[in-house]
């Protein structure tokens, strides 16, 4: 059954969706939106950050609230290369963004200096996040800083991160970010054809880490990682290194946010320090615990299910989508600690 849903859902992805945006007619009832898709896309990355997330809070034990900072990485590296893609297009007319001939810089600053490669940025993506984390992890699972200490901390680093980009000289925008992208590879993002394309690319890197995630539970090292998860001291007694795997899970985990970012922001047309706000990190965790810890599938069903409710709610019934997000989260934590999938799971077994 899960190999079936795999293949459905890699069918809807590369067929079924680039036919209904790109050849039904609009006029038709089978027509999907140019906003289904970009909502659609959208949520894809979301779901990757979800499913990150449960590698490191459902497999490992480790409860992070600042995996946004990571996911809003990637979505600056990809940031600084297409915002080098619009030229002179600039209100400016300048070869610099138009933040800067604002704020009336002569040079591009320092970590700009590859941004104009594609190539680089592909690198960057990974890179910065994964070295984030690497660095913040290491010096953090040494200290044994461990349950609602080191979410605090996390949460602490996002929020000094968001200060700091915040800052106009930094160079990342400030408060307004990037936006205004106008091509990608020298393509116009704004056609359908490029819009699709992205789409696709999205779904499909969300079904690959889906099956990547599969392997790695599966394998050794993800068998240590549940028994960490269960009882670290046992572990370290049978003569493995906790600090190890949790320090490679945390940061690959990190890259996942990071691509996921990449994805987003070409699609959503925008980044800026918002998406590192500790209240986007604890919606990641919310969107595993809704669809259910430990089970891959669950935080993908839960960033579905949340976001969609989320783009309901706040065009019908704004005020109110706040109260509904923290009575979910209260919900699910009460009456289902196994998330949505952990209750189809246990229904189907009742039927069976």
């Amino acid at each position: 059954m899960g190999w079936s849903a795999f293949v459905v859902a890699l069918i809807v992805v590369c067929a079924v969706a680039p036919l209904l945006n790109l050849v039904v007619p609009e006029g038709s009832v089978f027509h999907m939106s140019d906003y289904a898709v970009a909502l659609v896309g959208k949520i894809m990355c979301y779901a990757i950050c979800a499913l990150a997330m449960d590698l490191i809070w459902g497999y490992t034990g480790i409860l992070s609230l600042g995996h946004g900072l990571f996911f809003a990485l990637g979505g600056y590296a990809m940031g600084m290369y297409l915002m080098r893609q619009i030229g002179r297009d600039g209100n400016y007319k300048s070869d610099l963004p138009d933040f800067m001939v604002f704020l009336d810089w002569k040079t591009l600053p320092w970590h700009w200096t590859f941004s104009d490669s594609f190539l680089a940025t592909l690198v960057l993506i990974v890179v910065v996040p994964g070295v984030v984390a690497f660095v913040f992890g290491y010096f953090a699972f040494r200290s044994r800083i461990k349950g609602v200490y080191f979410s605090i901390i996390t949460q602490a680093m996002t929020f000094a991160a968001m200060l700091l980009f915040f800052r106009n000289e930094t160079g990342f925008g400030g408060n307004n970010g990037f936006t205004d992208f106008k091509r990608i590879l020298g393509i116009a993002i704004a056609t359908p054809s490029m819009r699709m394309a992205i789409f696709v690319l999205t779904g499909l890197t969300l079904l690959g880490f889906y099956l990547f995630a599969r392997w790695l539970v599966a394998s050794k090292f993800g068998r240590v990682l549940q028994a960490i998860r269960d009882a670290e001291t046992r572990v370290m007694f049978s003569g493995y290194n906790p600090i190890g795997y949790k320090l490679a899970i945390w940061t690959l985990s990190a890259v996942m946010c990071g691509v996921a970012g990449a994805l987003y922001v070409p699609q959503v047309g925008i980044i800026n320090p918002g998406e590192m706000s500790p209240a986007n990190s604890i919606e990641i965790a919310i969107w595993t615990a809704v669809g259910g810890r430990a089970s891959l599938i669950g935080p993908i069903v839960g960033a579905f299910l949340v976001n969609g409710a989320k783009s309901w709610l706040t065009v019908t019934a704004p005020e109110y989508w706040l109260y509904f997000l923290g009575a979910l989260f209260i919900a699910v934590t009460l009456f289902l600690p196994n998330g949505v999938v952990g209750l189809v799971k246990k229904l189907w077994g009742k039927k069976a």
